[in-house]
């Protein structure tokens, strides 16, 4: 019996691009260089600040400027965390149903906490959730099944019990790993290479719509 729905956040329990797409865009303009476009941006979102400056300004870490610019995006995105982020449209009624059911729901992101916490608050999710499970919770992140594991003892379930929802490769093998049932939000931040039905979930979901489905059908079997 199904118990626990997990959401990675970026990318599956809220739309973070707009404003996190926003905060790149600050800096590429501070540092003479030309906006990109939303379409471009979206798809990397989930992979985080590596993702948004290689994007960006071609830099990995370890390499020249790549932390000073890492420390200016967070700094910009950390003062207006939440001015579009919204839940994905949809996910409303899913919390509601998942909590009109008994049953509970949480998040496992490797957003760092100083984040993830203010971003939940702003958007009224904080007291709802049974557990939220950062980057930094934890000694591991995704995808190693660590934080999944937290997370089920804060939720009060045991893994078999869990469903975990992501959108990126780590998600699905860090829920994997930690014998919890996943689903691959395909509504996400996916790029172009992305090979989902390669990633071992259990299912694919194109809306939120379809995790409700999903959901319903576990508690009846």
């Amino acid at each position: 019996m199904l118990r626990t729905v997990l959401f990675d956040l970026d990318g599956t329990l809220l739309d973070t691009a707009p404003d996190l797409a926003a905060a790149l865009n600050a800096v590429l303009r501070e540092q003479g260089r030309p906006a990109l476009p939303f379409d471009d941006i979206r798809p990397v979102v989930s992979h985080g600040t590596t993702g948004l400056l290689g994007l960006g300004f071609g830099l990995r870490p370890g390499e020249d400027e790549f932390e000073i610019l890492r420390q200016r995006l967070l700094a910009i995105y950390a003062a207006d965390l939440s001015s579009h982020t919204r839940l994905f449209p949809g996910m409303d009624q899913v919390l509601d149903h998942i909590e009109a059911q008994g049953m509970n729901w949480g998040v496992v992101t490797n957003k760092p906490g100083w984040l993830t916490e203010p971003l939940m608050a702003d958007l009224g999710l904080s007291e709802r959730a049974a557990c939220i499970v950062s980057g930094d919770t934890t000694p591991q992140r995704k995808p190693d099944p660590e934080p999944m594991l937290h997370a089920c003892h804060l939720a009060g379930s045991e893994a078999a019990q869990c469903l975990y929802i992501g959108d990126a490769e780590r998600d699905i093998e860090a829920g994997r790993r930690a014998g919890m049932q996943t689903l691959v939000a395909a509504f996400g931040y996916l790029g172009r290479d992305d090979d989902i039905l390669a990633w071992g979930a259990d299912g694919v979901v194109d809306t939120p719509a379809g995790i409700l489905a999903w959901v319903g059908g576990c508690t009846e079997n």
